[in-house]
Order: structure tokens, then sequence, then C-alpha cells
């Protein structure tokens, strides 16, 4: 890598950086991930350079990259059960939180966006945790207003679909339902 290369990537660090930490922070919910994740998205973002075509603006398009390379994150992630434990903080009372979202909350709609289609999870993302305007959306995902709003319809009717149903039956101890208490 030049000396120039290196200063490029510094200069849009210093730029963006601590927005895009920000963001991977939100959607990972672990400060080490984020850190990593900020890291990655910027050295991807440096590598595809030559593939912004300036339709949009550079913050529009470092937005993506980490919103993509995130939701890419959870979805690779093989071990679900860490990701509960890793992110729930203990909580002496609700009311002292600073963030309105609960843990256990975002948790869930992790593991959702994991599971989702990547471009309802998408336009999820931008609308329910950045507050985006369908418009505003529709702008960064590349699509009409309209199909954010259908994308935003399909994610929740699918998320409520995926909440209210039945949790699986908890397995029985032993293998093979060898070593059960016998009633």
């Amino acid at each position: 890598m030049s000396r120039a290369d290196s200063q490029q990537i510094s200069v849009l660090f210093s730029q963006h950086g601590p927005r895009v930490y920000r963001r991977a922070l939100r959607l990972l919910g672990n400060p080490a991930d984020a850190e990593e994740a900020t890291q990655e998205i910027f050295i991807r973002a440096f590598r595809s350079a030559e593939g912004f075509r300036q339709q949009s603006q550079l913050t529009t398009w470092v937005y993506q990259i980490t919103t993509h390379y995130c939701l890419n994150l959870i979805r690779d992630r093989t071990r679900r059960t860490e990701l509960y434990t890793e992110h729930v903080a203990p909580m002496a009372d609700d009311t002292d939180r600073a963030d309105p979202a609960h843990p256990d909350d975002m948790l869930l709609l992790r593991r959702l966006l994991a599971e989702a289609d990547q471009r309802q999870a998408a336009a999820a993302v931008y609308v329910l945790l950045d507050g985006m305007s369908h418009e505003e959306a529709a702008v960064v995902l590349g699509v009409s207003k309209r199909t954010v709003g259908n994308l935003l319809e399909r994610f929740q009717a699918w998320a409520s679909a995926r909440v209210s149903a039945p949790p699986e039956p908890k397995k029985t101890s032993g293998f093979l339902g060898f070593g059960r208490k016998r009633s």
C-alpha cells in the first residue's frame, strides 16, 4: 500500500469513522465486534472505491457498506446462543436505560434480522432503527418509496409470525431420551 493510499484511508476514516462505528455498534451490540467491523468496512470501502458511482453521497455509500457488512456478520454467526448471552447486560431497573430499546428486544430484533430476507432486513434497519423516512430509505436502497413500504410490511408480517409461533419443544435430557426420569 502506498503512502497516498494510506492517507486516503486516513481521511475517509477521520470523516466517517465515528458514524460507522456507532452504526456497527447499534447493529452488532458489542464494542469489540463494532471496532473490528469498522476496520473491515473501511478496508472494503477503500478497495471498492473505484465502484463508487457518485450517484449518491459518500456517506450514504459508506452506510450501505456498513449495513450490509453487519447484517452479513449477524447472519454468519453460527452460535446464536452465544449472541444472546454475550449482549445481555443485567439491568437493575428499566427506568435507568439510556437507550429506549430493551436489550432483550434488541436481541430479538438482531435474531430476526439475521434470519430475514436481506432486502427486507435492510429496509427494517433504515426505517425502524435509523428512523429514516420511507423516501430516505428508498434513496439508500435504490428502490421506490412504495417498495420500501412493501418490504417493511413483509418484514413485519414475517417477524410477527416468527415471534408468535409456539416455541419448539425442549429436548429431554439424555441421548435419544435415555436418562429421562420415568413416571
